[in-house]
């Protein structure tokens, strides 16, 4: 079993349809990846167009334990008075690119677009996101 880190580069959203009465929301993303969880920063009234240029880190194993080598990317809208409201959330396989940086030592997905989708199943938007996984030791 290989050891690294699996780095996210939080980019920007485009498109994101909130739920509050003004139209304005404060979106931000919960990352997730085998149990971890991260969160960006709250891009505050920057409504369906936030950037965050913000970037986590998550140890991976290849193989590791489970066959779910999926990033999570949850955007949410921050409220104040109330719970926040989930937007959507877009889903990003990386069995591929884990297995090629065991292989050669390190490996990336350049900065791309996945498309949010809401409970309702619906399209709600699309976030950036690159993605690098780099073998420990290298």
């Amino acid at each position: 079993m290989a050891i690294g880190i699996l780095e996210v580069n939080l980019v920007n959203g485009k498109g994101f349809r909130g739920k509050d009465i003004l139209g304005r929301i404060d979106p931000y993303v919960l990352i997730q990846y085998k149990g971890q969880e991260q969160k960006s920063s709250v891009a505050k009234n920057a409504g369906e167009s936030p950037v965050w240029n913000e970037k986590f880190k998550f140890q991976a194993e290849y193989p590791g334990s489970g066959g779910d080598y999926k990033i999570i990317l949850k955007v949410m809208d921050k409220d104040t008075l109330s719970a926040d409201d989930f937007i959507g959330q877009a889903t990003i396989y990386i069995k591929d690119l884990l297995a090629f940086g065991v292989e050669n030592g390190r490996s990336e997905m350049w900065p791309q677009k996945y498309s949010v989708v809401g409970a309702n199943l619906k399209y709600n938007g699309e976030i950036k996101v690159g993605v690098t996984f780099t073998l420990e030791g290298h």
